[in-house]
């Protein structure tokens, strides 16, 4: 089988971390797949889960399950439609992800990431899906 390699939004995790039976929480759990999210993610993760009150143990133990990108530019302005979800193509393209996983798929030019870079945009239950299809 081959190595799926998917890059997480870090709405994924914010949602992982506030629900315990939707995609976002299965899909951090699951082990088919190698998860990366990037330095600048980890970063806002912890701003909203200080915001939402979530216990920042809990979202530490939660982040150690992923590979971690360090980003030191954002270069993504071109494939998004909000600017501050650039860091999150850079480092969809720096982990050389075939999945970008987010729920915010309007912020994000599918298509335009899809031909440049070969990264398929899906929200998490879509990409669950693809998994049990294999």
């Amino acid at each position: 089988m081959r190595l799926i390699k998917a890059f997480l939004d870090s709405d994924v995790i914010i949602s992982s971390l506030l629900s315990s039976t939707g995609a976002a929480y299965l899909l951090t759990r699951q082990k088919s797949a190698v998860k990366y999210i990037s330095n600048l993610s980890v970063k806002e993760i912890h701003i909203v889960a200080r915001r939402l009150a979530i216990n920042s143990s809990i979202v530490d133990k939660l982040l150690r399950r992923f590979k971690l990108v360090r980003l030191k530019k954002d270069f993504g302005k071109d494939y998004v439609n909000d600017p501050h979800d650039q860091h999150v193509i850079s480092g969809a393209v720096t982990a050389k992800a075939r999945f970008l996983l987010t729920y915010n798929l309007k912020h994000f030019k599918v298509e335009k990431i899809k031909r440049d870079f070969n990264i398929l945009v899906y929200q998490p239950a879509q990409f669950l899906q693809y998994l049990r299809s294999l």
